[in-house]
């Protein structure tokens, strides 16, 4: 559709009158004609927007050369080092265009994500300084907080010891010099003031010496009490293996009890049951080896060495002696030990033989022990099963026949025998508060002489360590024994012994320890019984691990059912003790 005649006069009037003005001002400027520089302002919408260089001389054109100190300062490198970074001269903002925000990644290369995808820096550590952790990835488990409030009791304050100002350490014994390795955390010490021993090949040795004097006041345990001074000579010998593989442990203690009077040779016109001179020598060690074949089969040995004498008070003491005769009993045991995956079996056969000295009358003359003397053969075996972790019941069987160098003894009676024992226990470890081993059985023996009836009954035998606290330990031990005797009639003598020790430590340089025991003596056919109470306390100060000051206080009972035969006595002793 065309426009109307009207209308089009009507724009070309209006462009008219928009062109004269334009060509009015053209024809009245008289200046030379020149062109508009290129600046950001001619883009600029605004009123007043259209401004020469020279109006504005802060602003900056396109074309003309800057100085190097105009130029627009680079952004620093992310990924350079700190340290390294040159500081920039101070340049003037004024006419630079601002720049708002950071960079991508910026600050991002060392931790955290980075956009760009740059390789990380990896800290520099010390020679010898432990790795830090990486961090927790998304997923893991928070670890647990300790609220700073609990519904359980109140924190307890450090000691003031634990707080208080103390002698500096140095660095290197401190373990904060940078770069030092870490140092092997050392193991406990259980006892502070203990023998350590010296190393001779793969061997620790540990040796000590105890001397000891005081006074006895009934030491031949005579119904009319006489005392006498007394001192006690103790050495000690401990030699254990430190092998991977097999072991060999030599244990060897040894007394020697001597006292300054002598006994009465009389008592009102009759032989003393005591000797004149009650000197009394006491040894007991033992050597066990062991041969790892393999994992499951060890063989086993021992080597044993009693030396002693009858007790004070026994019925076995000669009348009329100038001093104790010396018996030694000695053996050895070879077996082996098998186990099958928990179920455990272990077998020896055992030689011993028992040999007495001469007996020394006051009158000068000798009188042979020989009917003492005797071979025991026999066998042992046991089967355990371990049910749980610290806990292995276990069956003991043995069984022995002894023969006796002379057939019949001085009373007539023909001592050989058969016999053993069977028992059933458990040992047993509770968290290293109550470990050891408890059993109940039954013994019997039989005798060749019709005469001497059958020495039997229950035995008990068990060893328990209770550690009560780190400061307080309980022991309990109890034992049972077939002993031979010389009273005429009797088959034999079945001995029980049970004691309790209680170790306190005061501090770790003072203990205190106190005994008890309680035994019997049943010499089966003579209806004779003897009960026996000993009450130990000893007193140990550690001046350190060589030297020891110990002082004993202990009182002796013997009750007996045989009119004249019950005694008493006390003893008193204070000693040091020398070990290494």
């Amino acid at each position: 559709m065309g426009s109307s005649p009207g209308t089009g006069r009507s724009q070309r009037a209006h462009f008219l009158c928009a062109a004269l003005p334009c060509l009015a001002l053209t024809a009245l400027q008289s200046g030379p004609v020149a062109a508009q520089s290129l600046t950001p302002d001619l883009f600029n919408p605004n009123r007043g927007g259209f401004a020469t260089p020279e109006t504005l001389p802060t602003r900056r054109t396109a074309g003309v050369p800057q100085a190097p100190s105009d130029a627009l300062p680079a952004l620093p490198d992310p990924n350079a080092d700190p340290r390294k970074r040159q500081q920039a001269p101070a340049t003037s903002r004024v006419g630079q265009v601002p720049t708002y925000g950071l960079p991508a990644a910026n600050g991002a290369s060392g931790s955290g994500y980075d956009s760009l995808n740059r390789k990380r820096q990896q800290p520099k550590l010390y020679p010898g300084q432990p790795k830090p952790k990486r961090p927790v990835g998304p997923g893991s488990p928070v670890p647990p907080t300790t609220p700073d409030r609990t519904l359980g009791p109140p924190r307890i304050a450090p000691p003031p010891s634990e707080t208080a100002h103390k002698v500096p350490v140095p660095p290197a014994m401190a373990g904060n010099v940078p770069g030092q390795p870490l140092r092997r955390r050392l193991k406990a010490d259980d006892d502070a003031f203990g023998a350590v021993g010296d190393y001779a090949g793969s061997f620790l040795i540990k040796g000590g010496l105890e001397l000891s004097a005081g006074y006895d006041t009934n030491p031949a345990r005579l119904n009319k009490p006489v005392g006498s001074p007394v001192y006690v000579v103790a050495p000690d010998l401990l030699v254990v293996s430190d092998w991977e593989r097999h072991a060999l442990v030599a244990d060897l203690r040894g007394s020697f009890s001597g006292y300054t009077n002598n006994m009465p040779a009389t008592i009102d016109g009759f032989p003393s049951p005591s000797p004149v001179e009650i000197n009394r020598p006491d040894f007991i060690g033992h050597v066990d080896g062991r041969v790892d074949v393999d994992r499951d089969l060890k063989l086993t040995s021992q080597l044993r060495l009693r030396l002693a004498t009858d007790n004070p008070g026994s019925p076995n003491v000669q009348a009329g002696l100038q001093k104790y005769p010396v018996y030694a009993t000695f053996g050895t045991t070879v077996g082996f030990d098998q186990t099958f995956n928990r179920f455990q079996v272990a077998a020896g056969a055992t030689v011993d033989r028992t040999a007495y000295t001469d007996s020394k009358l006051t009158d000068g003359s000798t009188s042979s022990n020989n009917d003492r003397d005797f071979n025991q053969y026999g066998g042992v075996g046991r089967f355990s099963y371990e049910l749980k972790p610290g806990l292995k019941p276990f069956v003991e069987i043995q069984g022995d026949t002894r023969v006796h160098d002379q057939p019949a003894d001085r009373s007539g009676y023909f001592r050989d025998s058969n016999g053993g024992y069977g028992k059933v226990g458990t040992s047993f470890e509770f968290s290293r508060i109550l470990t050891g081993e408890v059993s109940v059985g039954y013994s019997a023996r039989n005798y060749v002489d019709p005469r001497l009836s059958q020495l039997s009954g229950f035995l008990t035998s068990g060893s328990l360590i209770w550690n009560a606290s780190g400061l307080t330990t309980v022991k309990f031990v109890t034992d049972t024994q077939i002993a031979e005797t010389t009273v005429a009639g009797s088959s034999g003598v079945l001995v029980h012994t049970y004691a309790a020790e209680v170790d306190h430590d005061f501090r770790r340089w003072l203990t205190a320890v106190g005994k008890f025991t309680y035994g019997t003596y049943d010499y089966q056919g003579q209806n004779r019984n003897d009960k026996t109470y000993s009450l130990e306390g000893n007193l140990i100060y550690k001046l350190n691990r060589n030297v020891w000051i110990k002082g004993t206080l202990r009182h002796d009972i013997l009750d007996s059912n045989q009119a004249g035969s019950s005694s008493q006595g006390t003893v008193v002793m204070l000693g040091v003790r020398l070990q290494n």
